[in-house]
Formats: C-alpha cells, sequence, structure tokens
C-alpha cells in the first residue's frame, strides 16, 4: 500500500505520549541510503503541529519553510528527510494515541488521493493494532491466570503443610481420605495409618454420642470432644465440619491447652476466693478474739479470787465452777476461730511425730472410749518435722473425736505416720502446696463416711453436720487453720458408708529433734518479784493486779507502754514486765520491751493478748526468745508461767561488796515546789491531798489564767495541769510557764493517751486520769526535777 505514494523518504507509525508530547517509533521504512529515526523523538522540536494532532486534525506540510508551523524548526526536519510530511492521528476511545507519518525529503504538495491513500492505512493499522493488542491482552490473562493458580495452589499447599489446625477430608461415611501433617502432630497417628479409617474411631467412647459416626453425614456442626491421642492420653479438639459436594471437610483446633488453662484460672479463682475467705474471717475473728478474751480475762481472773472469798460455800463454789467451765467454752472458741483464721501463735518445736503420736495412745483411748479400737501404725526412719506440739496434738485429738461421733462410738481408729513425698503433679492440682518431703499423719475411721458436697464444706467455719447443739462445727476448722498455718496441707479422702480418711502433711526439718519440756503439775507458788503491769484495759488490770498481789507478787502497773517506760525510767527496782501486746498510743509493745531491757538488763519481759497480730508473732510462730501467755489464762497458768519465765532470766550481775564501797547516807527525797491546775474542783482537792501526803508543797489553782500571774510571782519545780481547762489550755499554759522558767517540770494529768509536745527542757510527762499516789510519784519522778 506504500508503493501508491511515490518518491516518499521515509515512512512510519509511533505511538505518543501526549502529556510528554513525544512519539515513540519502534521501527519505520526509510529509503535507501535514509537512516532510521526509530526511538523517542519530541513534536516541539520540530514544530507546533502538535496541538492540531491533539484535535485529531491531520497535519499536511508540502514546505517546511514556508509553513508556519514549520518555519522555526525546518532544518530539524531536513535532517531527518522531512521537508514535506504527513502527520496522519490515529485515535481510539482514550483521544489521540499513535501516529501515522510520510517523510518527502523535497518539496511536495500532497494529492487528495494520496491522503485518502494514507487515511485508509491509518484505519487498517490501528485496527490491527487494536486486534494485537487484544491478543496480548488475552495472552498475557492466559498467562496471569496460570500463574494465579500455579500460586494459590502452592499457597493452599503450604498451608495444609504448615497449619497448625487439623485439616481433614472424609467421604460421606466418615471414611478418612486426607488429613495435613497438623494431624499427626496433634495426635500422633501418622498419615497413612489413619487414611482409610472413619474419623469417629479416634474419639474417646464417653463422647462418641456427641460426634457423628457411621453412614451418618456429619453436617454443618460445631462441637468439642475429645480424641485419643497414640500415647492413650486425650486431646480436647474443637471441630468444624462443613459438607459439599458429597465430601466432609473438617476443621480442628487442639483446645486442651486453654481447657487446662481455663480449669487452673477457675482452680485460682476458688482459691483466691477461699483465701480471702480466710483472710477477712480471720480480720474478724482477730478483732473479737482480742475484745472476747479481754472480757473473758476479767471474768475468769475475778471468778478465782471471788473463789477464795467464798470458801465453804459449796453452793457458791460450785457456781463459781461453772462459770469458770463456761469462760474455757468461751476461750475455746476463740482459740479455734483464731486457730481457723491463721491468727494463733504458733510455738513450733523439732519433734519426731512417731514418738510424738505414740505419747498421745493413753489420751486417745481415755478420750474416745473402750469400744473403739485404735492402731498406730509407725513407718521406720521416720523424718523430723517444725511444728507446734500443742497443736498437733490438739489436731489429732479433734480428728479423733470426729471419727468417734462419725463411728457412733463403735469401730476402729487407725493412726498412721510416715514419710511423704509430694511430686511436680499432685503440687500442680493442688495450689496451696509446694513439691518436697513431707510427713504424713492420717487419721482413718470405719463411720459412715461423707458425701462430696459434705467433704468440699468440711473445713468452712461453723458447718457441722451433728445436731444442733452437738458442736461448734469449728474442729476440722481448727485443723485446717493449723495446718495451713504451718507450711503444710490436708486432704480428705472418704465415700458413703465406707469411712474416711484425714491425712495431714507437714514439712520435713533436717534439724536435730527438740527436747520438750515436761508440764509443770507441782503445786501452785507465787513469789515475791516486782511485776510492772502494762495494760489499757482498766477491768482486765485490775484483775491481773489482785491475782498477782494474791500470789505474793510486788505490782506496779501502767495504761499503756509510754506509761510503762515511764515507770521504768523512774529507777523502781522491777523483776519482769508483764505487758499486753495490742495497746493504743504511739509506742508499741514490743518497742517497750526492747527499751526496757537497755535499761534494765536483768529484767524479763512476758507477753500477754487474746490477739497477737504482727507484732511479736511473724509467718504465725511467735519471735524467737519470745514469752506469751494467751489470754484468757487461769490463776494457775499465770502463777506457772511467771516462776518459768523468771526462772530462765539471766542472773543480775553481782554488787559490789558493800564494805568496799564509800557509805554514803541515803539522800531523802526531795520536797518539790509544785503549781496543780485543775478546774474540777472534787479531782484538784484530791491532788492536793495526794501530793501533800508524798510530802511535797503544792499551790492550787482553777484556770490557766489564775496560774499565769503565780507563775510569774514565785518559783515553781512542776506545773501539774490538766490539759483541757476552760479558757487557755493547760497545754498554752505549760509553754508559757517554759517561757519564763525553761527547767521547769511539766506534767499533764489527763484521761486521754496522747502526750502533747512544749518546747523546753525535758519532755513533758503523761499522768493518766485516774491516779493514785503512785502513778503521782512516778510521774513527778519522771520530770528529773
Amino acid at each position: 500500500m506504500l508503493a501508491k505514494v511515490h518518491h516518499v523518504s521515509r515512512a512510519g507509525y509511533g505511538t505518543i505520549d501526549l502529556v510528554a508530547e513525544t512519539i515513540t517509533i519502534e521501527r519505520d521504512w526509510n529509503a535507501p541510503g535514509v537512516k532510521t529515526i526509530a526511538g523517542v523523538l519530541n513534536f516541539r522540536e520540530y514544530g507546533n503541529y502538535i496541538d492540531d494532532l491533539k484535535h485529531g486534525e491531520t497535519v499536511v506540510v508540502a514546505d517546511a519553510e514556508k509553513d508556519p508551523r514549520t518555519k522555526a524548526t525546518a532544518e530539524a526536519l531536513k535532517a531527518i528527510k522531512a521537508r514535506a510530511f504527513i502527520n496522519m492521528p490515529v485515535t481510539e476511545a482514550s483521544g489521540l494515541v499513535a501516529l501515522l507519518y510520510l517523510n518527502h525529503e523535497d518539496v511536495r504538495e500532497w494529492s487528495a488521493s494520496e491522503l485518502d491513500f494514507v487515511r485508509d492505512v491509518a484505519a487498517r493499522t490501528r485496527i490491527a493494532v487494536e486486534r494485537r493488542r487484544a491478543e496480548q491482552k488475552l495472552e498475557q490473562l492466559a498467562n496471569s491466570l496460570e500463574r494465579q493458580v500455579a500460586e494459590r495452589t502452592a499457597e493452599v499447599n503450604r498451608l495444609w503443610r504448615n497449619a497448625r489446625d487439623l485439616l481433614v477430608v472424609t467421604g460421606e461415611d466418615g471414611t478418612i481420605r486426607s488429613v495435613n501433617p497438623a494431624w499427626s502432630d496433634v495426635l500422633g497417628f501418622a498419615a497413612r495409618e489413619s487414611i482409610g479409617r472413619r474419623l469417629g474411631t479416634f474419639v474417646l467412647p464417653e463422647d462418641s454420642a456427641r460426634f457423628l459416626t457411621g453412614d451418618r453425614r456429619f453436617g454443618s456442626a460445631e462441637l468439642e470432644v475429645r480424641f485419643r491421642h497414640f500415647d492413650g492420653s486425650a486431646r480436647w479438639i474443637s471441630w468444624r465440619i462443613f459438607v459439599e459436594e458429597g465430601l466432609n471437610f473438617a476443621y480442628g483446633r487442639d483446645v486442651t491447652a486453654e481447657r487446662e488453662q481455663a480449669r487452673a484460672l477457675a482452680e485460682a479463682e476458688e482459691l483466691l476466693r477461699q483465701a480471702q475467705k480466710m483472710e477477712a474471717i480471720g480480720q474478724l475473728t482477730g478483732g473479737v478474739a482480742h475484745d472476747f478474751n479481754n472480757l473473758l480475762q476479767v471474768i475468769s481472773g475475778n471468778l478465782q479470787l471471788l473463789g477464795k472469798d467464798i470458801a465453804g460455800n459449796a453452793r457458791a463454789e460450785q457456781r463459781v465452777v461453772n462459770a469458770i467451765a463456761g469462760v474455757s467454752r468461751g476461750s475455746k472458741l476463740a482459740s479455734q476461730l483464731l486457730a481457723f483464721g491463721r491468727r494463733q501463735a504458733l510455738e513450733p518445736k523439732v519433734i519426731n511425730i512417731g514418738r510424738f503420736v505414740a505419747g498421745l495412745e493413753d489420751l486417745l483411748r481415755r478420750t474416745i472410749g473402750e469400744a473403739i479400737e485404735i492402731e498406730t501404725i509407725r513407718s521406720g526412719g521416720l523424718w523430723n518435722t517444725f511444728v507446734d506440739p500443742l497443736q498437733i496434738e490438739n489436731a489429732v485429738l479433734n480428728l479423733a473425736i470426729n471419727a468417734r461421733d462419725a463411728m457412733k462410738g463403735v469401730g476402729k481408729l487407725t493412726v498412721e505416720v510416715g514419710n511423704a513425698f509430694i511430686d511436680d503433679a499432685y503440687a500442680r492440682q493442688h495450689g496451696d502446696i509446694k513439691p518436697g518431703q513431707y510427713v504424713l499423719v492420717a487419721v482413718t475411721d470405719t463411720g459412715e463416711g461423707m458425701a462430696v458436697d459434705v467433704m468440699e464444706r468440711a473445713f468452712e467455719p461453723f458447718f457441722s453436720t451433728k445436731p444442733a447443739g452437738k458442736g461448734s462445727g469449728l474442729g476440722l476448722s481448727m485443723v485446717y487453720g493449723f495446718v495451713k498455718q504451718s507450711g503444710g496441707h490436708i486432704k480428705i479422702y472418704s465415700e458413703p458408708r465406707e469411712g474416711t480418711t484425714v491425712r495431714i502433711y507437714l514439712p520435713r526439718s533436717l534439724e536435730e529433734e527438740d527436747r520438750l519440756a515436761e508440764a509443770d503439775f507441782g503445786p501452785i507458788i507465787g513469789g515475791t518479784e516486782t511485776i510492772l503491769v502494762a495494760e489499757d484495759d482498766d477491768e482486765v488490770r485490775a484483775t491481773v493486779v489482785e491475782m498477782l498481789g494474791d500470789l505474793g507478787y510486788s505490782v506496779l502497773k501502767a495504761r499503756d507502754a509510754a506509761g510503762a517506760l515511764t515507770v521504768i525510767e523512774s529507777g523502781v527496782p522491777i523483776d519482769l514486765l508483764f505487758t499486753d501486746v495490742v495497746m493504743p498510743g504511739p509506742l508499741r509493745s514490743p518497742d517497750l520491751a526492747r527499751k526496757a531491757r537497755e535499761r534494765l538488763p536483768g529484767l524479763v519481759v512476758l507477753f500477754t493478748s487474746g490477739y497477737t497480730e504482727n507484732s511479736i508473732v511473724h509467718e504465725g510462730r511467735l519471735d524467737a526468745g519470745v514469752d506469751l501467755l494467751p489470754k484468757p489464762y487461769t490463776r494457775e497458768a499465770l502463777a506457772r508461767k511467771l516462776r518459768a519465765t523468771l526462772a530462765g532470766r539471766k542472773p543480775t550481775p553481782p554488787k559490789a561488796d558493800a564494805a568496799s564501797l564509800p557509805q554514803e547516807t541515803p539522800e531523802k527525797p526531795r520536797r518539790l515546789s509544785i503549781l496543780l491546775v485543775e478546774d474540777d474542783f472534787l479531782i484538784r482537792l484530791n491532788a492536793v491531798d495526794l501530793v501533800q501526803e508524798l510530802g511535797h508543797e503544792v499551790v492550787e489553782a482553777a484556770t490557766a489564767e489564775e496560774a499565769l500571774p503565780l507563775l510569774k510571782s514565785r518559783t515553781f519545780d512542776v506545773l501539774l495541769a490538766d490539759v483541757g481547762l476552760p479558757g487557755m489550755s493547760g497545754v498554752e499554759l505549760a509553754i508559757h510557764a517554759r517561757e519564763e522558767r525553761p527547767a521547769i517540770g511539766v506534767v499533764f494529768a489527763t484521761g486521754h493517751s496522747e502526750l502533747p509536745a512544749v518546747p523546753g527542757e525535758g519532755p513533758a510527762i503523761l499522768l493518766q486520769k485516774p491516779y493514785g499516789p503512785l502513778e503521782i510519784a512516778e510521774a513527778l519522778a519522771a520530770t528529773g526535777v
């Protein structure tokens, strides 16, 4: 077709980039000797006719030197043999896309037939190019689809191979056709051994009813069942099963670990709930026991004192005995509550539990009666354990009494002692114990046994299957609390009509066995030593002071630790400090004991309390070297504990021979000048008498305003003032007094336990109301004037 256009130097076809205004010529057809211009050409370098092409117009130039569109670029056109040319645009739906051109190196007028010819060639070229482009797109699409299919197939294969979930394909009858590698990883069965078997054969029999097997369709289902592992264990698998085109597609996820975690979480939550309940009950019982035991102490002490006053009156004596028995029952109840709440003060010793239990046989026989056979089994090579002997004795007795009641007085009781090892598996199932070596005490009866719901509540306080009035429901609770507080573990094994076994695991001790002191059953004796009683409860303090006096002791008393320290610092000889553990005020009882020993090296300290908190008990055990007499206590217990404590004190360093020391005449107590300020007339009258009986001079005033002129008119050694005076307070008065005379002693007489601070030399001294001559003397001595 190009042959019809004569004398053409070059013809070609190129694609156009309208944005860049370039044409890309892949190839062209040239006259002999004419060099190709294939490549990328910029239209603007050859004229501005690109604007006409953009409008879809054919550009016809007869002479580039004369055409206004190419006149400026004629030389460039001559260089490519295009003095005359035709540019025929090729358009598509998107616009101008290509160009068919004819170039002539000389001036030439283009005829209409030539233009028609070029137009026809352009149209044919466009159709050919579109067809070729479509073919290329189809070819690319085919290649792309093939590549995508290959890629998707590879992805599915990778997913099949690497999926952590089980992927299973079965026929309509459930016969396995293929499994992915996760099947073997999770269940341990090789693929070749599994294909051909029915999927349901791998389900545990207990769950097979929930898993559709045999010739029935699976249908679309979601379910969790246990599958058998190759090693015989079970795996929980969560399945999603679909049916498509006669095949079952099953997707299974191993949820065994999740189930175990959920179970462990539930158990942990239950342990936390139990611990929180124990803590709440412990706090409640601690507070109640402290106040309750103080009340019991008052009642018990006065009953025992009253017993001496009514000697010979048999009827009254019996009533006192009955009342003391009631106090004892109340004390036991409080003790059991403290034990359950793990708040009791343990005094553990290293003991051989076998020898210890052997020593309980006679006590057990007397406790549970002759109709019950008792067998004690002790293994050889028993380990030692670190436990409170009294509490393990109470625990065994409680278990024996429960066993007696379960057997209705007839049967066999077996007490077995041996060594035990708790492994990791058991410890994981029981989060309250650590793996390791333990000493086992097991108490077994042939009684009626327990149902599961009863076992679950057996250790709860006040829970009992006995009729009303036949027990407090605290026996097992006490054992439970004691064992836990001792770092041990307790477990019940029981079935209805098959008897019960309670096993106590106590941690092994590698230390040598302690020698246990034998109980003192000798006569009750008192002493002549001086005892300082520090007790904040007025009634308890009055009772114990009277009991100590009745035992022959000299007694000093204080309402709190600060008051007791003041007495100690006064220089009064003291042999023993008998102090409550929990008292109000900034000075704690343990700190009082420490400071008291620093000032009096030969002093011994005996603590007493109905609730020890954490002052002298840590991790459930009394601190080393601490003696404690729990409230409420009897006159006998007090007397024996005092003699045992005093007998164990360090001897006081011997004093120098009096003959070798310079003989000095003892000084008489100094006569002090005291300003007494008290607004209550009766109290002021009584205080004046008490101070004068001590040999001191007293000037009295009813208010601070009356006292101020007296302070300015004369010198006083001590200001003894109430804090809550009308108008100016006693504290303000003391500040004024110290401004006049910094060395004046200050004693505040008040019903409060807190001591206000005042400037000057020496601290102010607290004298708590009500007070007597001894308290006034001690307070005045403490001023140091």
